[in-house]
């Protein structure tokens, strides 16, 4: 079954749910269908539209931001599959702080490396190889954790998600 965007009742996008879930909630009278996906459940007295976008009928208050979770994917995505330290596609990730130096693993600290440039650096420091990144490496930006978690916005939702998505996914 499809997945459907939610969205508050001021039309912010709020996370992603199953098909199911979504209906269940437009069923419930607790969201409203945006756009269908065009396929349709049926039950013996009732035929309806699985929903692609729904929007909340009452706001809620979202008490944090949500921030993608760190992933290969995720960072290949954001380094659109090039190598950070010399523009070659890259084929796997590497830790600016070495790991077995005290770096961690988060966004700030993992970009995506060819495997050349990645052996060359090894569990070095950058200053001591001689090498520069491209661009400093950050956490995906609002909302493209959409892209992080499915790896393709349908269309349908780009309107909702803007320019974050787009940017990523272009």
């Amino acid at each position: 079954m499809s997945r459907a965007l939610v969205l508050n009742a001021t039309y912010e996008p709020l996370g992603v749910v199953s098909g199911r879930r979504a209906l269940v909630l437009v069923l419930a009278q607790k969201a409203e269908v945006v756009h269908g996906t065009g396929e349709r459940l049926r039950s013996e007295r009732l035929v309806v539209e699985v929903p692609s976008v729904i929007r909340l009928r009452q706001f809620v208050r979202v008490p944090y931001q949500r921030r993608a979770a760190l992933s290969r994917r995720g960072v290949f995505l954001r380094d659109k599959g090039v190598c950070q330290y010399c523009g070659r596609r890259a084929e796997s990730i590497d830790h600016v702080v070495p790991r077995s130096r005290g770096g961690p693993h988060a966004w700030e600290n993992v970009v995506a490396a060819c495997r050349p440039c990645n052996a060359k650096k090894r569990d070095r420091f950058l200053e001591d190889t001689g090498m520069r990144l491209r661009a400093r490496p950050e956490p995906p930006r609002h909302l493209s954790w959409v892209l992080v978690a499915f790896g393709e916005v349908p269309e349908v939702w780009r309107q909702y998600l803007g320019p974050a998505t787009e940017a990523i996914s272009a």
